[in-house]
């Protein structure tokens, strides 16, 4: 059972940075992050797998990075240009699949509140 344990939410002003952190127990193939706003489905936001590819949302396209370090397995998430819809609960996910869907992973963290105030 891999363990995922966010940080790094926050409630910060339009226009502000954040970046999010989640450390896995062990090395998976693919990590990615969702995101549920109160009242909405869960949804994508991004993935990486281990050699570095990338997929994105394409509502934070241009303004969201996502990044892994293999050694430390651990996945990024830079949030910049941040909006009030960005607000929402995210969640680090992992799994064996790199995919947009999250029926496509396998481990899930707890989640962190990112709030954007305008």
């Amino acid at each position: 059972q891999v363990q995922l344990v966010e940080s790094g939410g926050g409630l910060v002003q339009a226009g502000d940075s954040l970046r999010l952190s989640c450390a896995a127990s062990e090395r998976t193939f693919s990590m990615g992050w969702f995101r549920q706003a109160p009242g909405k489905e869960r949804e994508f936001v991004a993935a990486i797998r281990s050699g570095g590819s990338t997929l994105y949302a394409d509502s934070v396209k241009g303004r969201f990075t996502i990044s892994r370090d293999n050694g430390k397995n651990t996945v990024y998430l830079q949030m910049n240009s941040l909006v009030p819809e960005d607000t929402a609960v995210y969640y680090c996910a992992a799994g064996g699949l790199f995919a947009t869907t999250a029926q496509r992973f396998d481990y899930w963290g707890q989640g962190t509140q990112v709030t954007v105030s305008s």
